[in-house]
């Protein structure tokens, strides 16, 4: 991913917005919601350092996950919604 790449965009309004409140730039988790997405889309992600991701359905979680946890043991997923 390169410098222009959204996700560089958003780590860096986070880190921004953390200095302006006088936090430290990694006082807060940027969660990659990758629901309804495959595991090919999520892998430009992994492969730029994203190591937290949010899922909505344990079924499609299950799905995915086991083979990128594999090559990317360090992932931290989490249950979001309802």
């Amino acid at each position: 991913m390169t410098e222009q790449d959204p996700l560089s965009t958003v780590r860096a309004r986070i880190a921004a917005a953390a200095r302006l409140t006088g936090r430290d730039d990694d006082a807060a988790t940027l969660i990659a919601v990758s629901k309804t997405r495959t595991a090919e889309e999520i892998e430009p992600l992994l492969a730029a350092g994203q190591r937290a991701f949010g899922e909505n359905r344990v079924q499609e979680a299950q799905g995915k996950w086991p083979a990128l946890r594999e090559r990317y043991p360090d992932v931290e997923l989490h249950l979001v919604g309802q």
